[in-house]
């Protein structure tokens, strides 16, 4: 644990962002979260509106973003728990993102951008950030006391929310003015400035312990073995399977079916994500409040509950703008209850010496199914529809929840 000084001009700071290596990380995450959501929004509105894609296509660019984590995770993670500067790693993948998406407009200006070049840089991005998150968990535990661990994922998330709230907006208007392949500049530069802060960051890392072999098997024997871990990712592929399901076709249904504008669906999605702020600022009282298990459990029924909104919006304009803002509102204040007991749960029950290699098998499992899920809503959406699609996506994810009855979770009043 690495703190400093802290100046009295910053007493007016939470307690954690007055240290000065915390700070300088959550800065660099915070910027770099508002790039990904222009980027969110940029690269699918270029795929329908200037590519004309259908839902097949959709599929396939949300899982070439994804499938890294199923090809990758583990192999990163056993390698990741070998190197003893972890913080190296995430800055050399930061700059690897930011060339990624500089690729773009190039391109573009080129004239000889097209879905195969999309998918190429989606795959690139996406690979680069699966080395980036295994690295991440070792940080963040270096960097945050288990006490402080609701705390920071709260702070973490509230990053997260704003950059959902802001980043949609800004996205919308500037997709609208410079068209998407130039709004994809903003996520290269938030990169580059990850990379910079992230190598400002003065910590202490674990030291790795000696072992021959990448010990691939360990991450997966002790997420099979233990039991909050087992029933935690089976209950997130569960919803990430039919959530990214329903990834891959929203974009498209929302501008082709629904007949919402880039411009309104940015700054609408912007204005609904208040929920995900709302989420942030609550989630650690609620977690001290009713006890971070059951407020798990209650995020995974708010997270997808709303989105049945999506498929089930018809009648006059402004109603089913009502009803598409009311599903994000209310969604995001589920996913940011959950996301913030589940980030904490983890980083206090995994051991730091298997940190990547569990972080690594975790994402080949949860992460690896959303492929599996864009492929498949891809796939339904062409055969049967993209409504009915959406249907299944959002009443299915509520099937995630059942994993986590029978398990110690929903008894958890502290970690």
């Amino acid at each position: 644990m690495t703190a400093t000084a802290t100046p009295a001009t910053r007493g007016w700071l939470p307690p954690l962002l007055r240290q000065t290596p915390f700070r300088r990380y959550w800065t660099g995450q915070s910027v770099s979260l508002l790039g990904d959501q222009i980027t969110e929004l940029a690269l699918p509105l270029f795929a329908v509106l200037v590519a004309a894609a259908g839902p097949a296509e959709m599929g396939y660019l949300t899982a070439a973003a994804l499938v890294p984590n199923l090809l990758f995770s583990l192999l990163f993670g056993g390698w990741a728990d070998r190197r003893a500067y972890k913080r190296q790693i995430m800055v050399a993948a930061d700059v690897a993102r930011a060339v990624a998406l500089l690729a773009v407009p190039a391109l573009y200006l080129l004239g000889t951008l097209d879905m195969t070049q999309l998918y190429l840089v989606a795959f690139t991005v996406g690979t680069f950030s699966v080395l980036f998150e295994v690295c991440r968990s070792t940080l963040f535990v270096s960097l945050v006391s288990r006490d402080d661990f609701l705390q920071a994922n709260a702070l973490l998330n509230g990053s997260r929310a704003f950059s959902t709230v802001a980043g949609a907006s800004v996205g919308g208007v500037l997709v609208r003015l410079v068209g998407a392949p130039f709004a994809l500049l903003l996520d290269a530069l938030s990169f580059a400035f990850s990379a910079v802060m992230i190598a400002r960051v003065e910590v202490v890392e674990p030291v790795p312990v000696p072992r021959r072999g990448l010990g691939l098997k360990e991450g997966l024997t002790f997420i099979t073995r233990h039991r909050i871990m087992r029933a935690a990712v089976s209950a997130s592929t569960t919803i990430n399977l039919f959530n990214y399901m329903y990834a891959a076709l929203v974009i498209l249904y929302l501008t082709t079916e629904l007949h919402i504008t880039a411009a309104v669906l940015g700054i609408g999605l912007g204005l609904a994500a208040v929920g995900a702020l709302i989420g942030a600022a609550i989630a650690r009282r609620a977690a001290e409040r009713f006890g971070v298990g059951p407020m798990y459990v209650f995020g995974y029924l708010m997270f997808p509950a709303p989105l049945i909104l999506i498929p089930l919006a018809e009648g006059p304009h402004w109603l089913v703008l009502a009803m598409v803002f009311t599903a994000e509102f209310l969604s995001g204040v589920g996913v940011m209850l959950l996301d913030t007991a589940a980030g904490s749960l983890q980083a206090s029950v995994i051991p730091d010496e298997l940190r990547a290699r569990v972080t690594g098998a975790h994402r080949t499992i949860n992460y690896g199914i959303r492929p599996v899920g864009a492929l498949l809503g891809g796939a339904l959406g062409t055969a049967i529809g993209v409504r009915e699609t959406l249907w299944i996506a959002t009443v299915g994810a509520l099937a995630g929840v059942l994993w986590l009855l029978a398990s110690p979770i929903p008894r958890m009043r502290r970690l």
